[in-house]
């Protein structure tokens, strides 16, 4: 689908202000130093410019000149080979299947019960904390296999893992003791420069920024 005449940069990026599927496509771009505009869309109100751009008015949706790609996973795998430095995938083909599993039963698994929590009735958002927390605990093992999530390097895996890890303060899902591995991933990430760029002014709030 070709750009909208009204987008005049080479690279324009719709993102809701607290998205964690936005926050995912926003982590790459500052992990890989890319300059872009940013265009705040708030829930409902999808701009012109987006309605005219994605037939689903849906965010994240990236605008590259005249190529418009929309859903988190299409967006990132999109940026990482159009910006190849730093690689957030390994290269071997092995490595690289199991990150996308990974990627899946996040998008699948973990972001439901986030959206659910942020979004849903009082007895949805208690389901989604009962869910997520029993999702983040039985993947313990996964946390304290490497330094980064499946991988001894940030992946592709871990820009979509570190926005929910982010998150939990806000959504007030508490991991108990011997889930603090979880919290430490978390502050790798988090202390990166490039974490503290990818956060929206409304994100910044969800949590105290790290020492």
């Amino acid at each position: 689908m070709a750009a909208s005449p009204r987008i005049r940069n080479a690279l324009t990026l719709f993102s809701a202000r607290d998205c964690v599927v936005c926050h995912r496509v926003r982590l790459v771009l500052a992990a890989k130093g890319v300059s872009y505009e940013l265009v705040p869309v708030d829930p409902g109100s999808p701009p012109e410019d987006l309605v005219d751009l994605n037939p689903y008015h849906s965010v994240p949706t990236l605008v590259d000149r005249d190529l418009v790609l929309y859903a988190a996973s299409v967006v990132c795998e999109y940026l990482d080979e159009r910006y190849p430095h730093p690689p957030l995938m390994p290269v071997d083909p092995l490595s690289r299947a199991r990150l996308r599993l990974a990627m899946v039963h996040v998008d699948h698994d973990w972001v439901p019960p986030v959206q659910q929590i942020q979004h849903g009735t009082k007895a949805q958002a208690d389901a989604g904390r009962k869910r997520l927390k029993e999702l983040l605990i039985t993947s313990l093992p996964l946390f304290r296999a490497s330094k980064f999530f499946l991988n001894p390097e940030m992946s592709l895996a871990d820009c979509a893992i570190a926005p929910i890890i982010w998150r939990l303060p806000a959504l007030g899902v508490q991991l108990p003791r011997e889930a603090k591995v979880i919290e430490d991933y978390g502050m790798r990430i988090f202390r990166n420069p490039a974490y503290l760029r990818s956060l929206t002014p409304e994100e910044k709030g969800l949590r105290e920024l790290p020492p």
